[in-house]
């Protein structure tokens, strides 16, 4: 990909491809929306899971199967599927909320939703979470302060863990975005392999090393949480 987008005239090499990706202002705003969805999708996914399944196995473990189904159900699903429940869906958020592109993060967000709870899990699963939910209730701390002051502090790992891997999900996404008629990085890359295959390719390679990047950041981020509490850090306290 490196070698194809940097082909110039008679056998040089020119970083005209790459400069092409600034100079055009549909791609520029399609990629800062792709942006946009990936922040917007990884706080909705954190904001929705990180309460329910933490109050789940404080007070509903009965329950815990049902939602660990429920939320693992779009992994099983195809894009396409997905598409087809959510279109007449769509048709009221547009009537009620328009036909901006950052609607799409709520069906990015169920789309994102499997990898965000098994990172969550592992978070709050390495954690002894009743006791530290226990004591500070004991300490006369409301629920919200157990949950911004004790839960989310123990499980910062997880959290990053699953805002990372929900950004480079968001960010290589093509087939929701392109049925339901949004303009995201993916859907312009596509229409730009038909006239400027160099800038599509470009921009390809740019979006894999950013998600290379950070699963990379997610490995470095579960090395340093695995060699913690050999060193006495706050969240073996």
């Amino acid at each position: 990909m490196a070698e194809f987008s940097t082909r110039g005239a008679n056998g040089t090499r020119s970083l005209e491809s790459w400069s092409g990706i600034v100079d055009d202002p549909d791609l520029v705003d399609a990629i800062l929306v792709s942006v946009q969805l990936a922040v917007t999708s990884s706080v909705l996914v954190l904001v929705l899971l990180v309460p329910t399944m933490a109050w789940i196995r404080l007070r509903l473990p009965g329950l815990r199967r049902l939602v660990e189904f429920l939320c693992l159900l779009p992994v099983a699903i195809p894009a396409i599927v997905l598409v087809v429940g959510l279109a007449p869906l769509y048709a009221w958020v547009d009537h009620f909320l328009g036909d901006s592109p950052l609607t799409l993060t709520f069906a990015y967000a169920v789309l994102v939703l499997p990898f965000a709870y098994r990172a969550i899990d592992a978070g709050l699963s390495a954690i002894d979470l009743r006791t530290l939910a226990e004591a500070a209730r004991g300490l006369g701390a409301s629920w919200g302060t157990v949950l911004l002051r004790v839960v989310v502090p123990n499980i910062r790992s997880a959290l990053i863990g699953a805002s990372l891997l929900s950004v480079a999900l968001v960010l290589g996404e093509f087939t929701i975005a392109s049925l339901l008629n949004f303009d995201t990085v993916q859907v312009r890359v596509n229409l730009l392999g038909k006239r400027a295959a160099g800038v599509s390719i470009a921009v390809s390679l740019l979006s894999l090393l950013f998600a290379f990047a950070l699963l990379f950041l997610l490995s470095f981020v579960g090395r340093r949480r695995d060699a913690s509490p050999a060193n006495g850090s706050p969240e073996e306290g």
